[in-house]
């Protein structure tokens, strides 16, 4: 359904009754999540959006964002989650694993067919036809995919896992994920299961005197540890798995794994409170030295915990503020700004942001990445993210076109109809043309005499039997008033656009809404090359306050972003000084207001 780019329609904030009926709505389209975890998913005093797309197909589709990442969509009136909520919550959806070279095919707009889900020992949660479910790959708890399922459990193995079991409908990687962080799918160790810790009495007999720290399925490929590849080394791990004996050293190098893991734990002597204080200094630093620029404040402190301190989370852990001894992130905080680290600051009511960070604070600059963590992925996204928001300006040049009109002025230089010239070369054209012909004027070289085709293709009919010389720069702006007007546009990195009329320039415009409140709207962004949603978000940040993507009244792919206030000042200094435009493409910079006076 994602697999393809989406169009925004409108983008608007969720006020205090739809929030309240959001959340009615979660409780009971899942009804899993407890009254905690529900506040916790739908809180009050966050920002919450709602985007309304179309899909490529043309569906209508409502898409629910916390802060910078989508958490739900809406079709027909069924809520479906997103994969960044469910590396929240993992357990929300009944899970069928798969291989993990399945997932570029799922993400390329695939469904799941049967033969490639994998069966684990303790066999398929039970779900009837139709049941939304999600998809893992195989070792990684965490969810890379939502589907319906087309059978029921009973039905697909009676079809001898034969055919199509699940309808993706979003996965991780696609144009729905994109639209939030891009974010990569924690790390999260495999459910034990009972069938999997109890073995034939046999093979209790056999094993007696051993210690049973974690039993393992007796199907080795259940527990190969594939979370944290690369899809280009999951295809070679494809490929590896077709030999028992690479299968069994998998196994056995999971099972020390986890040996460890269990043995470190045991070892550690410190209460969970204080194990969950110290996992929340390691990533809150982490994600201060590998995660957050500059250019990301101010940040919002609910975005600062979700979008970088989560994925700092080591494999296996999760943070949970409520485990601390903080109880509350903001005190935790509060914490960390009377050690000086950073500074929060409530830019709007109830919301707070991180207005300023010290780099150079002894702590941070101590800080290690911890051993074994991969910071590959999470540093990949911060480049692509810089690489997506490095604008540059394009290079505009006007250009003409010879009309019907104009051909026997241009035909002796060998131009016909359509031909496209820059106004240097029309200039040198007319003045070879004039000089060619004899046309200077003797008495004064200003002047130039108008012949009959300079008559016909310069001058009105009325002033055909009055003028009879020109002067050099009315012969010249009068040539070019009567070609065709076109412009060429070059962005950064592309082959120059030829495209017809001269190019509008980014309209500006303050406009009158009920209360007397004022919005300032910013149309024909796409011209250059600036993405109307891009800018709505960057300037929703900088003001703190709500922007939308409206139609274009009139036109049918043009939209429009509406912000609440006279926010011009901000957007002359994002347009003029950050995006590098010249002056003479904006258009309503006088209607800024007076400093000092409030509008």
């Amino acid at each position: 359904m994602f697999s393809r780019a989406f169009r925004v329609r409108s983008n608007t904030a969720i006020k205090g009754s739809d929030r309240r009926k959001l959340r009615a709505d979660v409780a009971a389209a899942f009804p899993h999540l407890s009254a905690e975890q529900l506040a916790e998913f739908i809180p009050n005093k966050e920002e919450l959006n709602v985007i309304k797309i179309y899909s490529h197909k043309g569906e209508a589709i409502t898409v629910y964002m916390n802060h910078r990442n989508p958490i739900l969509f809406e079709i027909e009136k069924a809520l479906y989650p997103t994969v960044y909520t469910l590396w929240l919550y993992p357990d929300l959806l009944p899970a069928f694993s798969t291989w993990p070279p399945v997932l570029q095919k799922l993400a390329g707009g695939a469904d799941l067919m049967l033969p490639g889900v994998v069966v684990p020992s303790s066999g398929f949660p039970q779900v009837e036809r139709g049941a939304l479910c999600a998809v893992t790959l195989l070792g990684n708890r965490a969810p890379v995919a939502v589907a319906v399922a087309t059978m029921s459990t009973a039905e697909m193995l009676a079809a001898g896992m034969k055919g199509k079991g699940f309808a993706v409908l979003h996965t991780y990687m696609d144009h729905l994920w994109e639209y939030g962080d891009k974010s990569c799918p924690p790390t999260l160790a495999p459910l034990v299961t009972d069938s999997a810790e109890k073995e034939s009495a046999e093979d209790e007999e056999e094993m007696e005197g051993k210690e049973p720290v974690i039993s393992f399925s007796t199907d080795p490929l259940q527990h190969v540890d594939i979370g944290d590849l690369s899809l280009k080394e999951q295809d070679s791990c494809a490929i590896l798995m077709g030999t028992e004996e690479v299968e069994a050293s998998r196994a056995a190098e999971t099972a020390q794994d986890a040996n460890a893991e269990v043995q470190q734990e045991a070892e550690d002597s410190r209460t969970p409170q204080e194990q969950m204080d110290a996992l929340f200094n390691q990533c809150f630093f982490h994600a201060l030295k590998c995660k957050v620029k500059k250019s990301d404040l101010p940040l919002l402190t609910s975005t600062f915990l979700r979008s970088h301190m989560f994925s700092c989370c080591p494999a296996g852990q999760q943070l949970d503020i409520k485990k601390s001894s903080y109880k509350k992130f903001s005190k935790f905080l509060q914490c960390m700004q009377q050690q000086h680290i950073l500074q929060v600051k409530e830019l709007s009511k109830g919301v707070e942001s991180i207005v300023e960070v010290d780099w150079k604070h002894p702590d941070i600059k101590a800080f290690a990445v911890p051993e074994g963590f991969s910071s590959a992925s999470a540093a990949q996204d911060s480049k692509s993210e810089d690489r997506e928001h490095a604008y540059h300006a394009p290079e505009i040049i006007p250009l003409y076109g010879v009309s019907t009109k104009m051909i026997p002025l241009f035909q002796e230089s060998g131009h016909r109809k359509g031909s496209i010239l820059s106004s240097s070369e029309v200039r040198n054209i007319i003045i070879n043309y004039v000089k060619t012909n004899e046309l200077v004027d003797e008495t004064n070289k200003n002047f130039v005499r108008v012949n009959a085709i300079l008559c016909d293709c310069l001058l009105d009919k009325s002033e055909q039997d009055e003028i009879s010389k020109l002067k050099w720069d009315d012969l010249l702006s009068r040539c070019l008033e009567r070609l065709q007007p076109l412009h060429q546009v070059t962005f950064f990195g592309q082959e120059p656009i030829v495209r017809k009329g001269n190019i509008e320039p980014i309209d500006i415009t303050i406009a009158q809404r009920s209360s007397n409140k004022k919005v300032t709207i910013i149309k024909n962004l796409e011209l250059y090359g600036l993405d109307p949603q891009c800018v709505a978000n960057i300037l929703q940040q900088k003001v703190q306050a709500s922007a939308t993507i409206t139609p274009v009244p009139g036109t049918k792919d043009r939209v429009q972003v509406q912000i609440q206030g006279n926010q011009i000042h901000h957007l002359a200094k994002m347009l003029l000084e950050e995006y590098q435009l010249p002056r003479k493409y904006i258009q309503g910079l006088e209607k800024a207001p007076k400093l000092g006076r409030k509008k």
